[in-house]
């Protein structure tokens, strides 16, 4: 090991610079198509709300503190919130991995620096990309919508998505698609935080996916109509993140390697879980506009649900329980709801069925699932058959024009 300062933002920190843990930086990869990932994620740094807050908040806001053992931990009213290691393993050693609490100097620094980040995704070939929370705000900002003094957690939103704006997004405004986060627990609050962001370009914000979970209203009230009214009228696409509203219900087993890796072979079922309580909320039913993005949840279970969902309708009858005149649920679905994957080798043929301009494909960076920086690699291996006018859309163009975005000059294949 070797002792140094590391910049995060303006603030220098001492570290130790841990070479054992990380690994050199690989090389670039050849591009083969142009990607647009949904779904990566941004390590907030320490200094992320200083000088954000008005002076009466400051003394509350988030802040970095260590423990006993040296472990970086995140504290805000009262609870410390970890950034553990399946968060951020992106270039580090496979033996390092752990889910204990880590520091800031054992991450690559693309996890929370947006210069760093550019670079790691110029190796990967990846053109744009739609960064989540990570753990202090939770995926869909429920962490700040919680907290004791709703004023003090409506100000550390607004605090987070101004960094956002202004040292994440703006120093590469066509490369990372603004994802902000909203006050959950007042909706006009919090359809006012959406309409603000959208009217400086965000064009996304990301929702618990099943919000009764976190003790918020669930979908079948009509609590939740000011913040999908804001995002129909805005464009804003609702991204919905596995685990956002906890993870699935596991047996009574001991912590450790097997609950996680139970958990995460859940995924799936989460989001199909979400997905059709969405569905069958009415919510964009009542609101035919909206745009709903679920990720990480791979696409091997959105077929199936259409089966389900034409079987309901034309052999059990319980389809007459779904109040949309002379659209079925499948019908609804198809038009409000878009997918992303990792590659799903096994189930990437049934994209015809699920609709092929629904479909998006995503890194993860800096995760455990993350495919960085051989996501090229990974989509020939898995793709490779597709037809290149539907891989074009696989891979960017149905981002591109779910989330507005820019493409470059040229694109391939």
């Amino acid at each position: 090991m070797t002792r140094g300062l590391c910049t995060v933002g303006v603030v220098e920190v001492a570290v130790e610079y841990r070479s054992d843990q990380l690994l050199p930086d690989p090389e670039p990869r050849p591009v083969e198509v142009t990607i647009i990932s949904v779904d990566d994620h941004l390590v907030e740094p320490p200094d992320m709300f200083e000088g954000r807050l008005a002076a009466r908040f400051s003394p509350y806001q988030p802040r970095v503190v260590e423990d006993a053992e040296g472990h970086q931990l995140w504290e805000f009213d009262g609870g410390l919130y970890t950034q553990v290691g399946m968060n951020a393993v992106a270039g580090r050693r496979p033996e390092s991995v752990s889910v204990e609490p880590t520091r800031f100097e054992d991450m690559r620094p693309g996890c929370y620096d947006i210069d760093a980040r550019i670079k790691d995704m110029d190796i990967n070939g990846v053109w744009a990309s739609l960064n989540f929370p990570s753990q202090i705000a939770g995926f869909a900002g429920r962490v700040f919508s919680g907290a004791r003094d709703p004023e003090l957690g409506l100000a550390v939103t607004r605090a987070w998505n101004d960094w956002l704006f202004d040292e994440w997004w703006q120093p590469y405004p066509d490369r990372i698609i603004p994802c902000g986060i909203t006050f959950l627990t007042d909706p006009e609050l919090g359809a006012a935080e959406i309409r603000r962001n959208a009217m400086r370009g965000f064009r996304s914000v990301t929702l618990p996916e099943r919000p009764q979970r976190i003790g918020l209203p669930h979908l079948f009230a009509d609590f939740w109509d000011p913040i999908i009214a804001a995002c129909e009228e805005t464009e804003t696409v609702i991204s919905l993140h596995v685990g956002s509203s906890g993870q699935a219900d596991l047996p009574d087993i001991p912590p450790g390697g097997t609950m996680i890796g139970l958990g995460a072979t859940l995924f799936g079922q989460l989001s199909l879980g979400a997905c059709a309580e969405w569905l069958w909320s009415g919510l964009p039913v009542r609101f035919p506009d909206v745009k709903i993005a679920m990720s990480e949840g791979g696409i091997g279970w959105v077929a199936m649900l259409l089966d389900r969902l034409d079987n309901i309708v034309t052999r059990s009858g319980y389809g007459r329980y779904f109040d949309a005149g002379d659209m079925t649920p499948a019908d609804v679905l198809r038009r409000n709801f878009y997918f992303c994957t990792l590659d799903d080798p096994s189930t990437i043929d049934t994209r015809e069925r699920i609709g092929i301009d629904h479909i998006m494909v995503e890194v993860d960076y800096p995760h455990g699932d993350s495919t960085w920086p051989d996501s090229q690699k990974v989509i020939r291996d898995a793709w490779g058959h597709i037809p290149e006018g539907e891989l074009r859309m696989l891979t960017h163009e149905n981002a591109a024009r779910l989330f507005r975005w820019p493409l470059p000059a040229v694109c391939l294949p």
